[in-house]
């Protein structure tokens, strides 16, 4: 899809040093836009083992991002963003500490790969940022919609579910017509340094793809305890209720017979309660700080799909407003619905919104009745 913006509008373009906002910047140089490359320092030092996992956000990124941009002829500049990744991380440690599951990928894309982007988009004199996310950008009377980007295995729409509209308005996103093997292909065709560097792994600020290390690294405080199962019956003990999250089936530390998931996380406690796959229904969620992206929401609530984790599959549900919240009742009972992680509603492909889940209650009757194994990953 082409870019919104006209051929003469300066943009800014998030680059990364990975292959997709090479192409991203790259398409947008073809069609003649003044681009500006940023790169976000987030002021994490990994080790290079560590750094070769990430693609992303290392030195090596950086020389990588500001070689493509040489190679283009574009401007570039690194941008020191520690302290506000600084305060992501926080946030994220003190998401665990809570007893919630942080998905600091959405905040990260609302406030700073957007939001800040935006704000030094006007400093630089910029009409919008352009990013490498597959997701798709589309104008329906005046108000801006996103859809799924046409490759479902690399779809990134769900963690657009907190940005706000007006941010969404002043964003291109050249990848949502692409597959990822096209993007690697238009890369090389292009001779771009990056065409075959892997993909980025989990969450860049987190060593090994093992948010428990990072915990032990910033001297986290745990919440040691308990392991029962669902009549209380204690079957083991754990050394931090944060190294658990809802859904969570491997690792648990205790085992034998049917297969135990985490139900519950009680850092007051210290208690986590496991219990079968039925045992891990949840009947309905309450989901708050909505955000509603080219959507109102009528009064009486509506019927859509929520995608309640980044990899899930998307569940048929009621949504009930109250305020500034709604209660979300799924058809069939999900399971690892974890407070913490975003809710996003869609219909068909478009993504109408979303907002944060604050709680989950539990399915009633204890059977999940939901045939679809791919509906909770864990």
């Amino acid at each position: 899809m082409p870019s919104p913006f006209n051929p003469d509008d300066r943009l800014v373009v998030a680059m990364s040093g990975g292959v997709d906002s090479s192409v991203a910047a790259w398409m947008l140089a073809r069609e003649g836009h003044d681009l500006v490359g940023l790169f976000m320092r987030n002021g994490v030092e990994l080790t290079e083992e560590e750094a070769g996992k990430k693609s992303c956000c290392s030195s090596t990124d950086a020389r990588d991002a500001r070689m493509v941009a040489d190679g283009l002829g574009i401007s570039f500049q690194a941008v020191d963003l520690s302290t506000e990744f600084g305060s992501l991380i926080n946030h994220f440690v003190a998401e665990y500490g809570r007893g919630r599951t942080p998905n600091p990928c959405a905040l990260c894309n609302r406030d700073l790969k957007l939001g800040r982007l935006l704000a030094m988009a006007d400093e630089l004199g910029a009409a919008g940022v352009a990013t490498g996310h597959y997701a798709r950008l589309q104008v329906n009377e005046g108000r801006v919609e996103v859809r799924r980007g046409v490759d479902d295995t690399k779809d990134q729409s769900y963690q657009l579910f907190c940005v706000r509209e007006e941010d969404l308005a002043r964003t291109v996103l050249p990848l949502g017509d692409l597959t990822k093997p096209e993007v690697r292909r238009l890369a090389e065709e292009a001779g771009l340094r990056t065409h075959h560097k892997r993909d980025s792994q989990e969450i860049c600020f987190v060593p090994s793809d093992d948010y428990r290390l990072l915990l032990e690294q910033r001297g986290t405080p745990l919440h040691a305890g308990e392991i029962v199962d669902t009549t209380d019956r204690i079957l083991g003990t754990h050394k931090g209720t944060e190294h658990f999250t809802i859904g969570q089936r491997r690792g648990i530390g205790v085992g034998g017979g049917e297969p135990l998931y985490v139900v519950q996380v009680e850092p007051e406690t210290g208690r986590v309660v496991v219990g079968t796959r039925d045992e891990c229904g949840t009947d309905s969620m309450v989901v708050e700080s909505l955000n509603w992206i080219g959507f109102e929401p009528p009064a009486g609530g509506f019927d859509c799909l929520v995608q309640h984790r980044y990899h899930c599959t998307p569940a048929p549900c009621r949504v009930e407003l109250d305020g500034e919240r709604a209660e979300v009742r799924f058809s069939v009972p999900e399971i690892s619905v974890s407070p913490g992680q975003g809710a996003a509603f869609y219909q068909d492909d478009r993504l109408l919104g979303g907002g944060w889940i604050r709680s989950a209650v539990r399915s009633a009757t204890s059977q999940d009745t939901s045939t679809d194994p791919s509906r909770a990953r864990t």
